[in-house]
């Protein structure tokens, strides 16, 4: 989200990789090659079964009584069992959809020279280029991003923001007002699925803070050997993925210690709940660690946006999730602190959320 001050960071050279698919190496640079551990396993077979849940959010906002409690019931059971589900009919005009990936290809379609005017500086989560990398050997993502902080104001950057193409900066404006006012209607209905007041986390969460990421994923020619993005779990409340049209699926959640796609269902949004989530729940509704791989021929696009309190909130269980059968498993810290420490860390599964775990101790009484 914004930047955070930090002292000089060495990460040596990172290739561009749009710039290498141009080339067309036939080998992959070493430091995009993944340790046998982390390699993915290209999945040939036919989809799965065992899919993440589909939420019609019509049914939520309009529905009748049956409607209204069947999807309730679905979304407890989508946050519950998968921290991941996929949006339809959420409302949101499906031209903006188009446009927003459309200013988002342009962009990532710019000369390199262009697109380096936006550079993101090592450290820092903001513009153009790879965030989390801290160190000269660390391995690096198939992948090239460009991160805007949106909301609250004061973390904008003016100037990583793109002029080119046309009316870039305007449609984000759009696109991510539309997508705030589905993340407090979500959140509304994720509190009643709590037994919570539907404007709990509203109130909570103050002027939330908002970020927008644009992924771009090359075709690699090894996709064996690479990771489109490292594994990890987001510090959001909650995220929203839109997958670009046409492009491959490419996001894989772990569920139980398995990697499983999430194929792409047409005009839906992908939400997953972030470890702010899952310290407000005490654990009932975790984060779920994921990652993106990659393509022998097509590219991918995703856009995504973070949804998180304000960086003044303090946080931690809500009592009313906290007794004797379910103790409290996270301390109270505050956001911006925790804000802080997510993005100064590498992407390395859900190792950032040990920062609001409660220390094992053995009971004295």
């Amino acid at each position: 989200m914004a930047p955070v001050p930090i002292s000089p960071i060495k990460v040596g050279h990172i290739d561009d990789v749009q710039e290498l698919r141009k080339s067309g190496p036939a080998t992959i640079p070493e430091r995009f090659v993944r340790d046998m551990t982390e390699r993915p396993t290209l999945d040939t077979a036919p989809p799965s079964t065992n899919t993440v849940p589909v939420i019609d959010f019509s049914r939520l906002v309009k529905g009748n009584k049956e409607e209204h409690k069947s999807e309730m019931l679905e979304l407890t059971r989508a946050c519950e069992e998968w921290g991941f589900f996929q949006v339809i009919n959420h409302g949101i005009d499906l031209g903006l959809l188009k446009s927003i990936e459309k200013v988002a290809k342009d962009f990532f379609m710019l000369p390199l020279g262009e697109k380096q005017k936006h550079q993101m500086l090592p450290g820092t989560v903001q513009g153009y280029g790879q965030a989390f990398v801290f160190s000269e050997d660390q391995k690096l993502d198939w992948c090239n991003m460009l991160a805007l902080g949106l909301e609250p104001h004061f973390i904008r950057v003016p100037e990583l923001w793109p002029t080119e193409p046309l009316k870039f900066s305007e449609t984000v404006e759009i696109y991510s007002g539309e997508v705030r006012k589905l993340c407090q209607h979500l959140l509304q209905y994720i509190a009643m699925t709590l037994n919570l007041r539907a404007d709990f986390f509203e109130e909570m969460f103050g002027v939330a803070v908002q970020a927008i990421r644009m992924n771009y994923y090359p075709p690699c020619a090894r996709p064996d050997l690479v990771l489109g993005l490292s594994p990890h779990s987001d510090g959001s409340a909650l995220t929203v993925l839109q997958q670009g049209k046409g492009s491959p699926g490419g996001l894989q959640i772990l569920k139980d210690s398995k990697w499983v796609p999430v194929q792409p269902v047409p005009d839906a949004f992908v939400i997953n709940i972030g470890d702010t989530l899952e310290v407000l729940t005490n654990g009932k509704y975790k984060s779920v660690e994921h990652r993106a791989v990659t393509d022998r021929e097509k590219d991918r696009l995703s856009i995504v946006t973070f949804y998180a309190p304000s960086y003044e909130t303090e946080l931690g269980p809500i009592p009313e999730l906290v007794d004797e059968n379910n103790p409290c498993k996270y301390r109270t810290y505050n956001h911006g602190e925790y804000s802080k420490h997510y993005v100064t860390s590498k992407l390395q599964g859900k190792k950032t959320l040990e920062f609001a775990k409660v220390e094992s101790k053995i009971a004295t009484s």
